[in-house]
Formats: structure tokens, C-alpha cells, sequence
């Protein structure tokens, strides 16, 4: 058996079993469902999650086996991936170093946020910010560049 086969046999299987414990969901009603939540049982919509859980496992396995097979294959997709990713990094630690400050903050549910959670939001933030500039800015660069050509 290919693998082709396989794939699409654990696709049937699981788009099945999505559709018996819909099926079961609805039979039930959102008024019981609802109930039966707020008692604490969410045996009715547990095994849907369950499906859900283990087709997102099988799709990032996949995922990330591709993309790191692939990576590696090539050595000049590598070194470009990770140069990028370097930028990124030396683009967070600047935020994070030179940007971002920290201050306790209190929350609307009475926790607070610690001083170092506080800048990493604030990294986060200014990472954003320089982001869209350096998108903004790649962007006009780019159409004036199909300008000059033509």
C-alpha cells in the first residue's frame, strides 16, 4: 500500500468518525449540551475535540517533516531561511532590549503582570510595528522598482 492510500484511508477514517460525533451533537440538542457543560460534563463534544486534536497533530507532523526535509535538501533555501530568521531575532532583541520597558501591571481579573511580562507585550508591540514599516517600506520600494523598468 502507497502511501497515497494511506493518507487517504486515515482521511476517510477521520472525516467519518467527524461526522458520526456531529451527528451525535446535534441529536442532542444545544440546550442539553449547554446543561450538561455547565454541570461540568463535556462528554457529548469531547470526541469531536478528540478528532480535531489528532487531524491538527497528523497536518503539523506533515508540516513540519516537509518543510524540514526540504530545508535541509537544499543548503542555499538554508542559508536564506536561516539568515531570516537571525534578522528576526536581532529585529526581537532590539525591541526587547532598546524599546521595550517593563511595569507591573494589574489585570482586569485581579492578577497582575509581572514587570518581565509586561516587555515581552511591549517587544512584541514594537517587533509589530517594525515589521509593517519594513513591509511598508519594501512595498513602495518594489512598485517604484515596476515603475523605472517600464
Amino acid at each position: 500500500m502507497n502511501f497515497h492510500k494511506i493518507t487517504r484511508l486515515v482521511a476517510g477514517l477521520l472525516g467519518l468518525a467527524g461526522i458520526i460525533f456531529l451527528v451525535m451533537i446535534i441529536s442532542k440538542g444545544d440546550d442539553v449540551i449547554k446543561a450538561s457543560a455547565a454541570a461540568g460534563d463535556t462528554s457529548t463534544v469531547d470526541p469531536m475535540a478528540f478528532v480535531a486534536y489528532i487531524t491538527l497533530a497528523i497536518i503539523l507532523f506533515f508540516v513540519l517533516f516537509f518543510v524540514l526535509k526540504n530545508l535541509f535538501a537544499n543548503t542555499a533555501t538554508l542559508k536564506k531561511t536561516l539568515i531570516n530568521v537571525g534578522a528576526f531575532l536581532l529585529l526581537f532583541l532590539i525591541a526587547y532590549f532598546i524599546f521595550a520597558t517593563g511595569v507591573e501591571t494589574p489585570m482586569r481579573d485581579g492578577e497582575v503582570l509581572s514587570e518581565g511580562g509586561s516587555k515581552m507585550v511591549g517587544a512584541g508591540l514594537y517587533l509589530f510595528y517594525f515589521l509593517i514599516v519594513i513591509a511598508a517600506v519594501l512595498m513602495v520600494f518594489s512598485g517604484a522598482g515596476k515603475y523605472i523598468k517600464r
